[in-house]
């Protein structure tokens, strides 16, 4: 299952889309990630300050 965005805790400041290897996730005001490029790998979850990502089993 791919990464999902909590948009009540997402802040838009875009560090997961740094950090993202597929570049699967942009922003609008929050964080915005294309489940079809999303990998799974967890990056995004590590580097989010607000813990607002998480990877739905």
């Amino acid at each position: 299952m791919p990464a999902v965005v909590n948009k009540d805790e997402c802040v838009g400041c875009g560090a997961c889309v740094e950090v993202c290897p597929q570049e699967a996730i942009t922003m609008d005001d929050i964080a915005i990630i294309d489940v079809n490029e999303c990998i799974d790998c967890g990056a995004c979850v590590d580097e989010c300050p607000n813990g607002a990502i998480t990877i739905k089993e």
